[in-house]
Parts: structure tokens; C-alpha cells; sequence
């Protein structure tokens, strides 16, 4: 009989962990500050031990972590964190921190983690190709086929992509220290904040949710062309903004042209807002966990 799921989704501010079945029935969670790794890791295998005392055995782990992280389980860096500007993370390791309950883990982004979570229990449900994005403080996205997560070398990195950028109509330079005026340097919060000072809700200039829909919607067009999904997910605090999706749909639509059938139509049941909020993150992990307790052999 299996035993139970260990879940983490591991943000910048804050750690969720959760204890949960094999079918996503969380028996009980907590929410733990994000200090520097060490700390940090202490705190949470010494609450999973202690759920597990309380709760019975855990057989794998799920973890949905923010990075730069190693993602792929056939390289030495696995689970551990990799050149990042977070003080005391360089290095720090969950599978190692894991290692005394000497059980499988599963490791991938926050993004992919909430994009598995929306694809299999929210709005990307009963969906084969389902595509999340999450815009905020920066800006990534997901993709789901058939219930699992699809990667290359790495994550994939769709905020860094370049939309049309028109400087007689937005002269900001954009704020991405790599790329200068890609779409995490226009359209995220940190360039939004960058541009007007205020978040997108704030701004007095009745265009400016006209011009983040339409970097968006340009990055929504580019992925339907890669990975043709069925529903394309936008969550994250800038997406909030009231309009902000329906300018994201418009620009995506005349950014086809009519090329794609699939997507010439209305877009409303095909862009949408997530379902499952803040919970997410944390419903991925545990279907990672669940993923990594399928593959060991009984």
C-alpha cells in the first residue's frame, strides 16, 4: 500500500510544505518564512519528520522550487541551487537535506509546478497540451503534455523572448539586465514599476494596459506556434489587472492572422485566468511527488 506524498513549493518569501495521499488529499500543511538555505532546509525536514511521525510513512517527495536550480535528475546538480543573487541558496541542496528519508524526489520549477498543478486539478484540466504563464516579478511559463511536464536541456525561458518593441510608442528601454527589451523587460512587474513607477492597476495612462496585453500577447502568439496547447494559462500579480487579459487575447489573435484555425475564433475559453490561485504551486509538487513514487519500482 503506498504511503504518503512530502510537497514543497519553495518561493523567494515564503515555503509551503504539505503532507499529502497519493491522490492529492493534503492531510495537513504549513507555511515556513524563506531564510538562507541552510536554515531554511533544517526547518523543513524537521517538520516532515515530524509529519511523518504524526502520519505515517512519506515515499517520495515533490518539490516545485524558485532557482536557478538543476532540474535534470542525470546531472550531479540535481535539486541544488545554482548561481543565484539570493543570499546563502549557491549551493544549498534538497536532495541532499532530503537524503535521510532515503526516498525518491522529484525537482522541478515553480512555474512548471503550478503549470502541472493547473493542467491535472485547474483550469487546464481534461486539456493534453496545456501551456501556464505566470507574470510577475518576472516573467515564465510552463508546458504540460499529457500530464507531464515538457523541458529540454533546462526550463524554458519564454520571458526572455523579444516581442515587436515600436520606440515611437513605448520609448522605454526595458529593464532585463541580459536583453534589455525582451518580454520580462517590458511586461513584468519589476518593468512596469520600472516605467511608471506604480504597478499596472496605478497607471494613470489609459494605454498602458493596451501595451503590456501587447507584449504578452505576442509571447502567447510564439507559443502557440511552438507547442500548439489547447488552453494557455496567465497567472501572477501583473495578470490581476483588470482588461489585461482581454488586451492579451486581441494582440495574440491579430498576431496569427488567421494562420492557426485553432485560434481563429473567440479566445475566451482558450486564454483564461487560473483556477486554483495560490494553491497552484503546491498541487504540483504533490503530483511531482506522486510522479516520482509511480516510477519506483514496488
Amino acid at each position: 500500500m503506498p504511503g504518503l506524498v512530502g510537497a514543497v513549493e519553495a518561493g523567494g518569501t515564503k515555503f509551503v510544505l504539505a503532507l499529502a495521499r497519493p491522490d492529492g488529499t493534503v492531510i495537513e500543511r504549513t507555511r515556513i518564512d524563506t531564510q538562507d538555505g541552510q536554515n531554511t532546509l533544517r526547518e523543513l525536514t524537521a517538520w516532515f519528520a515530524a509529519a511523518q511521525a504524526r502520519h505515517g510513512s512519506i515515499d517520495a517527495f515533490g518539490i516545485a522550487s524558485f532557482g536557478p536550480i538543476g532540474i535534470d535528475p542525470g546531472q550531479a546538480d540535481y535539486g541544488t541551487f545554482l548561481t543565484t543573487v539570493k543570499p546563502g541558496w549557491q549551493g544549498a541542496s534538497f536532495t541532499q537535506a532530503l537524503a535521510g528519508f532515503d526516498v525518491p524526489v522529484k525537482i522541478d520549477t515553480d512555474v512548471n509546478g503550478a503549470a502541472l498543478g493547473e493542467a491535472l486539478a485547474g483550469a487546464g484540466r481534461g486539456r493534453r497540451v496545456v501551456a501556464y504563464t505566470t507574470v510577475g516579478t518576472g516573467i515564465g511559463s510552463g508546458i504540460v503534455k499529457d500530464g507531464a511536464v515538457v523541458t529540454g536541456l533546462s526550463h524554458f525561458e519564454t520571458g526572455h523572448l523579444r516581442p515587436p518593441h515600436d520606440l515611437s510608442r513605448d520609448p522605454f528601454e526595458g529593464s532585463c539586465p541580459y536583453h534589455g527589451d525582451c518580454c520580462e523587460g517590458l511586461a513584468s512587474g519589476t518593468a512596469i514599476r520600472a516605467r511608471w513607477d506604480a504597478e499596472l492597476g496605478e497607471v494613470t495612462d489609459p494605454q498602458a494596459v493596451a501595451l503590456i496585453g501587447h507584449y504578452l500577447g505576442h509571447l502567447a502568439a510564439t507559443l502557440a506556434a511552438f507547442h500548439m496547447p489547447e488552453v494557455f494559462i496567465f497567472g501572477g500579480g501583473v495578470m490581476k489587472t483588470p482588461g489585461l487579459l482581454e488586451a492579451l487575447r486581441t494582440t495574440m489573435r491579430q498576431s496569427l492572422a488567421g494562420y492557426l484555425a485553432y485560434y481563429d475564433r473567440d479566445l475566451d475559453e482558450i486564454v483564461v485566468a487560473p483556477e486554483l490561485g495560490d494553491d497552484a504551486g503546491i498541487t504540483g509538487a504533490i503530483s511531482l511527488g506522486r510522479q516520482a513514487m509511480e516510477k519506483t519500482p514496488s
